[in-house]
């Protein structure tokens, strides 16, 4: 029960990697707070006594602070903040629409910012910490997927700006580098089930372990660096991607 009297909230909690997170935190002995916008799946997370399910669009601040607000008055503090919402879509330089550009930063970048620093003052009070979900793409450059290798690279660099000024209130920030993971985020962005199944395939021979990652194995690395264990880790980055960071296979 590594998170027993802890409280979390997590953003991007109804899939994915944001899902098997909240389900290990719960696991762990955490209250949970679930943002996310399937009100199928926030419905069966919310069985759980240990969980507030509240159904938020993080693109919109009134809703992110209205969930905080939530959170405070349910469980009476917040020890550590998860962002996993994300999303994917294709684009180069030359055909990246300024829409898609501008939903891509929004979501991926600017939702991490309103987030902490709407928990900030919180987390100063329990000495919490938060933890990025980034990418692979954050560190290495990829063809074809230009507004979220640059979301992601943004949010790797926000996570060590922000480690590095709130160190003197006791609050850590650390991120997670997922290589390819089996979750929705791909379909959602634009992959049918044969493109996708085919991309899979593909990606076994670009991750040196020869596989491809599941939300369960991203979650565990969450889970460490929210935890007492990385009491002394701030400002990481953490790879968990099969080797896919030392590699250039495309």
């Amino acid at each position: 029960m590594q998170l027993e009297n802890k409280v979390a909230l997590i953003t991007g909690a109804t899939s994915g990697i944001g899902n098997a997170t909240a389900k290990l935190f719960l696991q762990e002995g955490a209250k949970v707070s679930l943002l996310g916008r399937n009100e199928d799946v926030l419905r069966s997370l919310a069985e759980n006594k240990n969980s507030l399910a509240i159904s938020t669009d993080v693109r919109e601040h009134e809703e992110c602070a209205a969930a905080v607000t939530q959170t405070l008055a349910a469980f009476d503090q917040i020890d550590i903040l998860v962002n996993a919402a994300g999303i994917i879509s294709g684009g180069t330089i030359t055909d990246t629409s300024q829409s898609a550009w501008r939903e891509m930063m929004q979501i991926n970048l600017d939702c991490v910012f309103d987030m902490m620093q709407l928990c900030v003052p919180h987390l100063a009070k329990t000495s919490g910490n938060v933890v990025n979900v980034s990418s692979v793409t954050g560190t290495r450059a990829f063809p074809g997927v230009l507004a979220y290798c640059v979301s992601k690279a943004g949010v790797d660099q926000f996570t060590r700006c922000s480690a590095l000024e709130l160190a003197e209130k006791g609050v850590r920030v650390n991120a997670v580098n997922p290589g390819v993971v089996v979750t929705n985020l791909h379909r959602r962005g634009g992959f049918d089930e044969e493109k996708y199944d085919a991309f899979l395939e593909h990606s076994k021979t670009t991750h040196p372990l020869g596989r491809v990652g599941q939300p369960d194995e991203i979650a565990a690395g969450i889970l460490y660096l929210a935890s007492a264990q990385s009491g002394w880790v701030t400002g990481v980055t953490l790879n968990i991607d099969g080797g896919r960071h030392l590699t250039c296979a495309r």
